[in-house]
């Protein structure tokens, strides 16, 4: 039988965790109180830390019984999420915590399958909640007042709480309408390419767009490693650009592993190689302050990304697909990879782009399953969409 979940650290939010769970039950929800706690409960629960602990690869002596509360914490969140990836019976999960609270549960909603519903209600959530959602779909609710014991505004709060994640659990999402996914990554300056695709696709498949912004790329490729995606068609690799040269929408360093790893079918592209990206000209690093820059917002500065740096991102990309056994083919948009890489564009440089071309060719390492073709078209130009279109049917046919 499915069950909610409810998680925290029952040594010190027990009064607020026996609260939120009461409150679950009450909406004829099953519900299962877990205790990521490292000292001894308050309150009943059906899941002891020590059981939790368990599941560290250590053992529960790697968790509890030392001084260190930092190395628990760490610790608890490792076993926690070995703990929710070995369970098949969780409709939903909800934690409540502080720092150290949010910190370990989060750790396990992150293992956990995209969709499948996940609050936390923390103190840190009207912060910077980027290290605890990271690419999952947790919602952060914020708790307004500490977790120091009930109160009128906290017992509003986890009432809302459950309230929310009980009609999530007992109205799951609708089943996939049948189209096969596949994931696609764009920029404003690659839209009408990727746009484009979409409408050529569409009919055929489900086509999830992400939006190349480091945590765009993360996601597409998360979803591919968790096998919900039939092939990629990652027409802008721009995250790869910040990665190498300190801009703040970068990639990680595995960035193309999940098509090594799942060898779908996957067709590649130049977008966007030309710039990396920084916020307003005042966040500028020193070393960059006489490049070409474009302003594409009051808050957003792109930076051109010289033939030094071309070759340093071609010969990155090309060494990573080099790795992919599964189907590859990678297109080159010969006149420009970007809508300010054009003709009369702020971005306009044939020669760095003509190093960029080079260094992929020279170490992607074509064979019979990895291939790379050049175009006479810029990557926004409606031809070269259609070529993209027709190369991911080929190879998602083989």
């Amino acid at each position: 039988m499915k069950r909610i979940y409810v998680v925290g650290t029952a040594d010190t939010k027990g009064e607020e965790l026996a609260f939120l769970a009461d409150a679950i039950a009450a909406t004829g929800a099953a519900v299962s109180r877990v205790d990521v706690g490292t000292r001894e409960a308050a309150v009943p629960v059906d899941i002891t830390a020590t059981k939790m602990a368990g599941y560290h690869p250590g053992g529960a002596g790697a968790v509890l019984g030392g001084n260190d509360r930092g190395a628990a914490v760490t610790a608890m969140g490792i076993a926690f999420a070995r703990f929710v990836q070995s369970r098949d019976d969780i409709a939903a999960i909800i934690g409540i915590g502080g720092g150290g609270g949010t910190s370990i549960v989060t750790s396990g909603m992150r293992a956990l399958p995209l969709g499948l519903p996940k609050i936390m209600v923390s103190t840190l959530a009207s912060g910077d909640t980027a290290p605890y959602v990271d690419v999952s779909d947790i919602i952060m609710m914020p708790s307004v007042t500490d977790m120091a014991g009930l109160n009128r505004l906290s017992r509003v709060v986890l009432h809302n709480a459950a309230q929310a994640i009980s009609g999530m659990a007992a109205r799951p999402a609708p089943p996939p309408d049948g189209k096969r996914s596949i994931g696609l990554t764009m920029f404003g300056v690659t839209t009408p390419c990727v746009t484009a695709i979409v409408e050529e696709l569409r009919s055929t498949y489900d086509c999830m767009v992400f939006h190349a912004t480091g945590t765009g790329g993360r996601s597409m490729e998360k979803l591919a490693d968790s096998g919900l995606l039939s092939g990629v068609i990652d027409i802008t690799t721009t995250e790869v650009c910040d990665f190498l040269f300190g801009g703040v929408l970068p990639a990680t360093e595995d960035r193309f592993g999940a098509i090594a790893r799942t060898r779908l079918p996957y067709v590649g592209s130049v977008g966007a190689l030309d710039m990396i990206n920084f916020w307003a000209p005042s966040t500028i690093p020193a070393q960059y302050r006489d490049r070409l820059f474009y302003e594409h917002n009051p808050n957003v500065t792109l930076m051109r990304t010289t033939a030094s740096e071309c070759r340093e991102i071609g010969e990155w990309i090309g060494s990573r697909l080099a790795r992919c056994d599964g189907p590859v083919h990678f297109l080159i948009p010969e006149k420009g990879v970007s809508a300010l890489d054009i003709e009369g564009g702020a971005f306009h440089d044939p020669a760095a782009d003509a190093v960029l071309f080079d260094a992929i060719e020279r170490t992607i390492q074509p064979n019979a399953t990895r291939r790379l073709t050049r175009l006479p078209l810029h990557i926004n130009d409606p031809e070269f969409a259609r070529a993209a279109a027709a190369a991911f049917l080929d190879i998602a046919r083989q």
